[in-house]
């Protein structure tokens, strides 16, 4: 099992394919991309976050909501 790398981690690391997070709209991963964002919040009780590789994904997850 591959493991997650820290989403507040710097993404300009040497970070494989296998290990990045991948976007939750398009599912690339996301390696050395300065346009990463991650969205967080506290729902229940627990901490959920979504990675995006870009601003046109995370428009589009959030017109999805």
């Amino acid at each position: 099992m591959a493991t997650m790398v820290d989403p507040t981690s710097d993404l300009e690391e040497d970070v494989s394919e296998d290990d990045a997070p991948r976007c939750v709209v398009c599912d690339e991963p996301i390696v050395e991309d300065p346009a990463h964002r991650v969205r967080t919040w506290v729902e229940d009780g627990a901490v959920e976050h979504r990675h995006f590789c870009s601003e046109s994904c995370e428009a589009e997850w959030e017109s999805e909501d």
